[in-house]
Protein backbone atom coordinates (compact mmCIF):
# COMPACT_ATOMS: atom_id res chain seq x y z
CA UNK A 1 0.00 0.00 0.00
CA UNK A 2 1.25 3.56 -0.98
CA UNK A 3 1.86 5.93 1.94
CA UNK A 4 1.28 9.76 1.00
CA UNK A 5 2.53 12.72 3.33
CA UNK A 6 0.11 15.34 3.64
CA UNK A 7 1.82 18.87 4.83
CA UNK A 8 -1.69 20.97 5.84
CA UNK A 9 -1.54 23.46 9.09
CA UNK A 10 -5.27 23.89 8.67
CA UNK A 11 -6.43 20.50 10.74
CA UNK A 12 -10.05 20.37 8.84
CA UNK A 13 -8.41 20.61 5.79
CA UNK A 14 -5.95 17.76 6.82
CA UNK A 15 -8.72 15.83 7.65
CA UNK A 16 -10.73 16.11 4.20
CA UNK A 17 -7.13 15.34 2.40
CA UNK A 18 -6.23 12.99 4.56
CA UNK A 19 -10.05 11.21 4.85
CA UNK A 20 -10.28 11.39 1.70
CA UNK A 21 -7.10 9.38 0.62
CA UNK A 22 -7.28 6.95 3.61
CA UNK A 23 -11.10 6.01 1.93
CA UNK A 24 -9.04 5.52 -1.23
CA UNK A 25 -7.02 2.57 0.14
CA UNK A 26 -3.80 5.06 0.84
CA UNK A 27 -1.63 5.17 4.11
CA UNK A 28 -1.55 8.34 5.35
CA UNK A 29 1.05 10.76 7.24
CA UNK A 30 -0.04 14.18 8.38
CA UNK A 31 2.57 17.32 9.22
CA UNK A 32 1.59 20.38 10.41
CA UNK A 33 4.80 22.54 8.83
CA UNK A 34 7.60 22.30 6.75
CA UNK A 35 9.84 21.47 9.47
CA UNK A 36 7.36 18.63 10.92
CA UNK A 37 7.02 17.31 7.11
CA UNK A 38 11.20 17.12 7.12
CA UNK A 39 11.08 15.08 10.11
CA UNK A 40 8.64 12.87 8.90
CA UNK A 41 10.67 12.26 5.62
CA UNK A 42 13.92 11.36 7.76
CA UNK A 43 11.54 8.60 9.95
CA UNK A 44 9.82 7.52 6.46
CA UNK A 45 9.91 7.98 3.39
CA UNK A 46 6.55 8.28 1.38
CA UNK A 47 5.52 7.49 -2.25
CA UNK A 48 3.78 10.92 -3.04
CA UNK A 49 3.59 14.31 -0.73
CA UNK A 50 0.33 16.67 -0.98
CA UNK A 51 1.34 20.19 0.26
CA UNK A 52 -0.28 23.12 1.40
CA UNK A 53 1.71 26.21 -0.45
CA UNK A 54 0.80 28.83 2.71
CA UNK A 55 2.65 26.97 5.79
CA UNK A 56 3.75 28.49 8.69
CA UNK A 57 7.65 29.24 8.53
CA UNK A 58 8.63 27.93 5.37
CA UNK A 59 6.04 28.28 2.32
CA UNK A 60 5.27 25.06 0.47
CA UNK A 61 6.76 26.28 -2.59
CA UNK A 62 10.30 26.13 -1.00
CA UNK A 63 9.59 23.03 0.47
CA UNK A 64 9.12 21.55 -2.81
CA UNK A 65 12.35 23.14 -4.24
CA UNK A 66 13.95 21.79 -1.85
CA UNK A 67 12.86 18.20 -1.87
CA UNK A 68 13.55 18.48 -6.06
CA UNK A 69 16.75 19.31 -5.52
CA UNK A 70 17.58 16.37 -2.98
CA UNK A 71 19.05 13.15 -4.14
CA UNK A 72 16.65 11.28 -1.91
CA UNK A 73 13.34 12.86 -1.69
CA UNK A 74 13.85 14.12 -5.81
CA UNK A 75 11.58 11.42 -7.06
CA UNK A 76 8.50 11.97 -4.71
CA UNK A 77 5.95 13.50 -6.14
CA UNK A 78 4.12 15.97 -5.17
CA UNK A 79 0.80 17.64 -5.52
CA UNK A 80 0.65 21.41 -4.74
CA UNK A 81 -2.92 22.81 -3.13
CA UNK A 82 -3.67 26.05 -2.38
CA UNK A 83 -6.15 28.72 -2.38
CA UNK A 84 -3.65 30.36 -4.71
CA UNK A 85 -5.31 29.85 -7.77
CA UNK A 86 -4.19 31.99 -10.34
CA UNK A 87 -2.12 30.68 -13.67
CA UNK A 88 0.72 32.13 -12.23
CA UNK A 89 0.96 30.47 -9.09
CA UNK A 90 0.12 27.17 -10.94
CA UNK A 91 3.34 28.40 -13.19
CA UNK A 92 5.36 28.74 -10.20
CA UNK A 93 4.07 25.53 -8.09
CA UNK A 94 5.24 23.91 -11.53
CA UNK A 95 8.55 25.49 -11.94
CA UNK A 96 9.51 24.12 -8.51
CA UNK A 97 8.87 21.10 -9.24
CA UNK A 98 5.33 19.68 -8.12
CA UNK A 99 3.92 16.98 -10.23
CA UNK A 100 0.39 19.16 -9.98
CA UNK A 101 -1.19 21.57 -8.60
CA UNK A 102 -5.06 21.88 -7.06
CA UNK A 103 -6.66 24.61 -6.05
CA UNK A 104 -8.77 24.72 -2.88
CA UNK A 105 -11.30 23.80 -1.70
CA UNK A 106 -10.15 20.54 -3.06
CA UNK A 107 -12.43 18.29 -5.12
CA UNK A 108 -11.93 15.22 -3.70
CA UNK A 109 -12.93 13.16 -6.92
CA UNK A 110 -9.44 15.38 -8.86
CA UNK A 111 -7.57 14.95 -5.45
CA UNK A 112 -7.84 11.00 -6.13
CA UNK A 113 -7.49 10.63 -9.45
CA UNK A 114 -4.24 12.63 -9.31
CA UNK A 115 -3.06 10.93 -7.01
CA UNK A 116 -3.93 7.63 -8.99
CA UNK A 117 -2.13 8.90 -12.01
CA UNK A 118 1.27 9.76 -10.09
CA UNK A 119 1.53 6.80 -8.15
CA UNK A 120 2.13 3.77 -10.25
Amino acid sequence: MATILVVEDTMTQAEVIGGTLRSAGYDVIVATSSEDAKVKLAQQKPNLMVLDVVLPGESGFELCRELKENADTKDIPVVLCSTKSGEMDRFWGMKQGAAAYLAKPVDTEELVRTVKMLIK
